[in-house]
């Protein structure tokens, strides 16, 4: 399926879950690799908020693109973030959703109003 491009520099985006390897499977215990470069991936979760709204993301990126100084509950900044629709049939049932896949995150600057 196509992916997807998101713009986020009108959003807010805030950590809410540290970065953590992703799991391929929950039984053997797994952990999921970049199929193009080996490359673990790790996962966390963010609150993206633009125009008001706010969602909370899981979003997947490979290990080499966390950088430090990272804090709970602090703006972030998502690096080449996509959303990739997708679909598929579980124990007969069709499921279906977006994931989100970004290249890095990094701590972003708190910018501050002309008025404060």
């Amino acid at each position: 399926m196509r992916s997807i491009r998101v713009e986020t520099s009108g959003a807010t985006v805030l950590l809410t879950e540290a970065p953590e390897p992703k799991v391929k499977d929950r039984q053997t215990g797994e952990i999921a690799k970049d199929a193009q470069s080996g490359e673990v991936l790790m996962r966390l979760g963010v609150v993206y908020i633009d125009g008001g709204e706010p969602s909370l993301l899981q979003v997947t990126l490979p290990e080499s693109g966390v950088t430090e100084g990272l804090a709970l509950g602090a703006p972030v900044t998502l690096i080449g973030l996509i959303a990739r629709p997708w679909e598929s049939v579980f124990n007969g049932q069709q499921r279906h959703g977006i994931a989100f896949r970004a290249e890095a995150i990094a701590p972003a600057a708190i910018s501050v109003g002309a008025g404060a």
